[in-house]
């Protein structure tokens, strides 16, 4: 019987628990390969594991690779380096970007750059991406490094579409849509497939896996824009409406400006020029997208992708890894953070 085709999901404490040794192994791989010889860059380094964060990436890595491998395989030491890996891309992709941001906090301290400054940090995030190709390329396995270099150009050039926007109120839902999976989806996907790949995987498995966690991030993403409406700052770590703060119209926006009056329409381009909720407050963009529905058409875009995601893992035999991943489709889509 497939579990996953059912639906019976497990909890969040179990999902970790069949990886947590392995995890452990992924923090203290983390912290060995970011010592640098110059300490500032070992010092931001050490300040961003320390904050925290899911570690949800490198969990995806590993429940792929045991899926594939099986519970009874030794843990796979490949899995290991590789879940660091996508750990240190993530942090140098933060890094980069709280200072394209000009962002001051993150995961509810005070961003890198604001602590070293703009300069070092972009410094230290140039740093974090070598380091972690230097670690990739331990594997000798070229399938990895392209993988690994495919996303990181898929990435930037995300970052430089959203440059491109940033201020712009004619952001369309297939420009909001490009940004989630250049962002976010792509890191997921390529997760899971390296999880596949070091287990030994076919392609056609690693694919069908890569577009499982696919459509897994771009559910990510979409929550994390309606959380910017929707949540606290204590909860989010971050000031709620910080996107348009920063000059960015995410998709519960462009849904609510496809309706939105003449008026309406100008108290967005007044904090887009401003660039703060001194002159129209925030409540007020909150109560316009939510009459015009932008907060629950986001919420079903981004079940339809946790749906898609499902499908997907539903079709793989069941194990305790099968459950993990169909569960986390659940952790995503009903976070609070």
């Amino acid at each position: 019987m497939n579990l996953g085709k059912l639906g019976q999901a497990i909890s969040s404490k179990e999902i970790f628990d069949l990886i947590h040794d392995d995890l452990e192994r992924v923090e203290k791989e983390i912290s060995l390969e970011t010592v640098a010889s110059v300490e500032v860059v070992t010092q931001i380094g050490q300040y961003l594991q320390e904050s925290g964060g899911k570690r949800l990436r490198p969990s995806l890595l590993l429940l792929a690779s045991r899926l594939i491998g099986g519970p009874d395989r030794h843990p796979n030491q490949n899995a290991i380096h590789l879940g660091a890996v996508v750990e240190i891309i993530h942090a140098a992709t933060l890094v980069h970007d709280d200072v394209i941001d000009d962002a001051r906090t993150r995961r509810g301290r005070p961003s890198a750059n604001a602590q070293w400054g703009n300069h070092t940090s972009v410094l230290a995030g140039d740093w974090l991406y070598m380091e972690a190709f230097q670690v990739a390329l331990r594997e000798r396995n070229f399938h990895v490094l392209d993988l690994l270099i495919g996303l990181t150009q898929m990435m930037v050039e995300g970052e430089l579409l959203q440059l491109e926007r940033i201020g712009r109120i004619e952001v369309t839902e297939a420009d909001c849509m490009e940004l989630v999976d250049r962002k976010t989806a792509c890191l997921f996907s390529v997760c899971a497939k390296l999880g596949a790949i070091v287990s030994g995987a076919d392609s056609q498995t690693e694919e069908r896996l890569g577009e499982y966690a696919w459509n897994l991030g771009m559910a990510f993403q979409l929550v994390d824009d309606l959380l910017d409406f929707t949540s606290h700052e204590k909860v989010l770590g971050k000031p709620v409406g910080n996107d348009l703060r920063e000059g960015k119209v995410t998709l519960p926006l462009v849904y609510a400006l496809e309706q939105a009056s003449g008026a309406e329409r100008h108290c967005v381009e007044i904090i887009l020029r401003d660039r703060n909720y001194d002159h129209v407050p925030f409540p007020q963009i909150l109560a316009m997208v939510d009459r015009y529905q932008g907060i629950a058409r986001v919420k079903e875009r981004a079940q339809a992708f946790t749906e898609k995601a499902r499908a997907i893992i539903g079709e793989f035999p069941d194990s305790a890894y099968q459950r993990a991943l169909y569960s986390v489709t659940e952790l995503v889509t009903e976070r609070d953070h």
